[in-house]
């Protein structure tokens, strides 16, 4: 009998079979998740009641107005780790009453080497006596924890996670700084970063690199290329792409911190950038012949689509089928599709990541 996961990814599959037909791709290529213990983050209500306190999470009511507080228990589609973790720890917060009082929030980040960083968000300021107990709930349960209330955020130890995630016979190290985009499902982009690898081939040119993150698919990427011009807006993620660049000792990768709108500016030679220069980087020296993109789910703005159409070949992965089939309006004006993948990285919904390989005509 099949599941209903199967199913699911079923409907999936021929969703984008057809709704990616007219650009003649080839077969698609099919990489499924877990069925359990996907998801490497967790968020959670905390929900009060006068003797009890539980996890809770929300759906609409049959009205589509309100909305219905469901009590969580256990997570089946969260990390082993998180599940583990979750009565021991409710079962000390319960116990104690500084801890407990107006906790609003808990929110899980775990890897698959098995580090655990839980944020405790609160309605309450937050004083020493919390902090001291919650240094004594890190030790006992050997987790990192973070406090945070309006206007307010405690440290005890780190603010992120050091995940490792294997791509053929290497590990990767990527430090995953709370509240900051990370990939959710750890086991599923370990599939996807080497799916991305297999496209790019090995070539003896540059590559360069749009919306780059924290350096997820830089970092495999690199040893693909002589060199890599990475591109990336947030300073946080920038802040971790360096740190993870460094760790895992590369040294062809540079990281520019600029939305894809100003690099193209920048390549075009119509504004010059005082980042650019302070970074010592120096587009003109580069010889690309593949671009990587990972964009927003809004998709590539028109300037950008021009620029990439200029190139030998474009990676393209998407979190939004609609944007991706949008851009290839214009992409395929140039460019032909060679390669073509479907990625399950939420199961369960209605959400799918695609990555297609883009080929000059």
């Amino acid at each position: 009998m099949t599941s209903i996961y199967q199913q699911q990814l079923d409907a999936k599959i021929e969703r984008i079979r057809n709704q990616f037909a007219e650009y003649q791709p080839p077969e698609l290529e099919v990489f499924s998740s877990p069925e359990k213990h996907f998801r490497m983050r967790a968020e959670f209500r905390i929900w009060h009641t006068e003797d009890d306190m539980f996890y809770a999470m929300f759906e609409r009511a049959e009205d589509g107005i309100q909305k219905k507080v469901v009590r969580v228990d256990e997570f089946p589609i969260a990390d082993k780790s998180i599940n583990d973790l979750m009565p021991a720890l409710l079962s000390e917060l319960k116990s104690n009453a500084v801890l407990s009082k107006r906790l609003f929030e808990v929110h899980f980040l775990s890897t698959l080497n098995g580090e655990m960083l839980v944020s405790l968000i609160y309605r309450c300021p937050l004083d020493q006596d919390w902090e001291q107990l919650a240094k004594n709930l890190s030790s006992k349960l050997n987790i990192k924890i973070i406090g945070r209330s309006r206007g307010q955020k405690i440290v005890l130890t780190d603010e992120y996670v050091v995940e490792e995630l294997q791509v053929f016979d290497r590990k990767f190290k990527y430090k995953q700084i709370e509240s900051s985009f990370t990939q959710p499902n750890a086991q599923v982009c370990q599939k996807m970063l080497e799916w991305a690898c297999n496209a790019a081939q090995t070539s003896d040119k540059d590559l360069l690199e749009l919306y780059c993150g924290n350096g997820n698919f830089t970092l495999p990427l690199s040893l693909k290329f002589n060199r890599v011009l990475a591109t990336e807006l947030a300073k946080s993620s920038v802040y971790a792409a360096q740190w993870n660049i460094e760790q895992n000792q590369i040294n062809n990768i540079q990281v520019a911190r600029l939305s894809a709108e100003d690099f193209t500016l920048a390549f075009n030679a119509e504004r010059e950038f005082r980042r650019l220069q302070e970074a010592n980087i120096d587009i003109q020296s580069y010889d690309f012949d593949t671009v990587f993109v990972d964009p927003p789910r809004a998709g590539i703005d028109d300037d950008t689509l021009k620029l990439l159409q200029r190139f030998n070949r474009i990676i393209y992965i998407s979190c939004n089928p609609d944007t991706l089939h949008d851009n290839l309006k214009m992409l395929s004006e140039t460019h032909k599709i060679t390669k073509f993948a479907l990625f399950d990285q939420f199961p369960y919904t209605h959400h799918v990541e695609s990555g297609v390989l883009l080929e000059k005509i």
